[in-house]
């Protein structure tokens, strides 16, 4: 520093220019590092010669850490002190200038913790920022010096990665999910977290931060929709993937005023009289443009956006008029069985919300019965019990379904307020030549029997499988073998042949 301020002043005194300059001294007092702007004029003889230097000197240290305050304010997230996302297109800028120039690749990766959020509603804010700094600095001791990390709120994470294909990025992004995974000793908390890593790389999957980081976030949601923990390459395919929910999610926010929604009506069928006894309301949505949407697909966007709250209580609602109407009409009383979303579940007005729908429609609890599959009632088995509970003295039956396809524990099963469980047709489908799922469905029978239960058996095909079922003792059916999923009126028409 001394130097540059000495080479400066010469410059001055040899061509007679107006200083002005600011630099750091030190303090011999203290030896503390002030600022200081210095101001001046060189003054000269009458011959021109320069005979001193006079202004001021002003100590602007306060406004320099005020200047850079706001600088670090501007460039820097403030929980991490990682780039922000306007610093992190600035250094990109320089880092594919770099990569032009030298025909390099750039990996790009979106990386995004799981169910972080857990964490902060469990725990408190506090914790899972303390959480997040910790992140962020295994990440850091991770990156080399040219990397560029930046966090971009919440629980994401972008990592730039300069002169790094397809290969180095995978190992990295091993790295980064293997020192993420370590236990978290925050407090008096031992925390466990994951990530899930998305990865583009220039300039094949973009040539901009923007479409990089977009592709690297698609990516992303692969992994964590294969099972997180894990990383996944952007392709080609998950752009036409991405633009298809996209279309879905814009268009699913107009299906229930469009009245583009409806309920079709499976029959269930007791196995020993052959006659119905109740039906499965399953939900479907035809589109003008996009035409039949397949449940497997809207559902998910309905439930990770939240429409699946309006879209659930529009099913319930329509599923409890619709019996009432048959009842009334003359048909002989039967249960409507509905499925519960997982996120239906969580709400914690539910049984308020069932009884008020079935009080208003002026349809008897016990015709009414909420199937909820395992792995839901299994991911908070405390809570499932108390909701279930709460239905339960409402007389608002309960249903296990896709029963034996997830993790159950006997313990919990028979603390759960329920009468049936809902045997999946993936075990169904084979049970006359796979000895293995004629064991699995003969022990669910086994079990729910002694368990007090009753048994359904969906996906049934065929008469074999349902000879088969009969002579294990299940108590109903549906499937194809009775009837595919039928409108309100082919379900009456059904109904009367079957008289």
């Amino acid at each position: 520093m001394r130097q540059e301020v000495q080479a400066y002043l010469n410059k001055a005194l040899e061509h007679n220019l107006k200083i002005e300059q600011e630099y750091w001294i030190t303090r011999q007092s203290d030896g503390s590092k002030r600022w200081v702007r210095n101001k001046g004029m060189v003054v000269l003889n009458a011959h021109n010669i320069p005979l001193a230097i006079v202004g001021t000197l002003q100590d602007i240290t306060e406004r320099r850490q005020t200047e850079l305050a706001i600088e670090e304010l501007a460039h820097f997230d403030q929980l991490t002190g990682l780039p922000n996302r306007l610093l992190l297109n600035d250094r990109f800028k320089y880092a594919i200038n770099l990569a032009q120039r030298n025909n390099e690749p750039i990996a790009v990766l979106f990386l995004d913790l799981d169910h972080f959020k857990d964490i902060n509603d469990t725990l408190g804010h506090s914790i899972g920022d303390k959480v997040l700094m910790e992140i962020a600095n295994r990440l850091k001791s991770v990156l080399r010096e040219q990397d560029i990390l930046s966090r971009q709120g919440g629980d994401e994470f972008i990592l730039i990665l300069p002169n790094t294909d397809a290969d180095g990025a995978a190992l990295v992004a091993s790295k980064l999910i293997e020192i993420i995974a370590l236990p978290c000793l925050i407090e008096q908390h031992e925390l466990s977290v994951t990530a899930s890593v998305g990865i583009a790389i220039y300039p094949n999957d973009g040539t901009t931060l923007e479409l990089l980081s977009k592709n690297a976030d698609i990516a992303m949601y692969r992994a964590k929709n294969e099972g997180r923990n894990q990383f996944s390459f952007y392709t080609p395919e998950m752009q036409t993937q991405y633009a298809r929910k996209l279309t879905l999610a814009n268009a699913l926010r107009h299906a229930l005023e469009r009245n583009e929604l409806q309920l079709h009506y499976q029959p269930q069928l007791s196995i020993n009289t052959g006659h119905i006894i109740g039906v499965e309301a399953l939900l479907r949505w035809y589109h003008p443009e996009l035409g039949m949407v397949s449940p497997a697909e809207f559902i998910p966007i309905a439930e990770s956006n939240g429409l699946i709250i309006a879209i659930g209580e529009w099913v319930l609602r329509t599923a409890a008029q619709q019996l009432k109407y048959w009842i009334v009409s003359g048909f002989k009383p039967m249960v409507m069985a509905v499925n519960l979303s997982a996120v239906q579940f969580r709400q914690s007005n539910l049984p308020e919300l069932i009884t008020s729908i079935l009080d208003e429609v002026e349809l008897p609890h016990q015709y009414f019965e909420l199937e909820l599959t395992e792995a839901v009632a299994m991911d908070n088995p405390l809570t499932a019990i108390v909701v279930m509970d709460k239905l339960h003295d409402q007389g608002i039956r309960m249903a296990i379904d896709d029963f034996g396809t997830g993790y159950s524990s006997l313990s919990y099963l028979k603390k759960f307020n329920v009468y049936k469980l809902k045997i999946d047709q993936s075990f169904v489908r084979d049970i006359i030549v796979d000895l293995e799922d004629r064991a699995i469905v003969t022990a669910i029978i086994n079990l729910a029997s002694n368990l007090g239960l009753q048994t359904i058996a969906e996906g049934v095909e065929t008469a074999e499988q349902l000879d088969f079922l009969r002579s294990q003792g299940c108590n109903e059916a549906q499937g194809y073998y009775f009837s595919k999923p039928l409108t309100a009126a082919q379900f009456e028409d059904y109904a009367r042949a079957m008289k």
